[in-house]
């Protein structure tokens, strides 16, 4: 477990993320990071929450209408 400090940015409430943390969420400078609310309180991830959701019905579509999709690629 990381511990960290909130702190004052600007005027705004900010904590500080150390190497270790950014380097196993695969995370640098700029990205975005998802603050998800569970039952045991609060996930700080890299990964959108519904971003499977999405991609699942992207592939649903792309199956039903591959003839579709194929003759508007042409």
């Amino acid at each position: 477990m990381l511990k960290v400090k909130v702190t004052s940015i600007g005027n705004s409430m900010g904590i500080l993320l150390p190497k270790e943390a950014l380097s196993k969420m695969k995370a640098s400078k700029g990205d975005t990071l998802y603050l998800v609310e569970n039952p045991d309180g609060f996930t700080l991830t890299p990964y959108q929450d519904d971003f499977e959701n999405q991609i699942k019905a992207a592939e649903d579509i792309m199956k039903r209408y591959r003839n579709t999709l194929r003759e508007l690629a042409k």
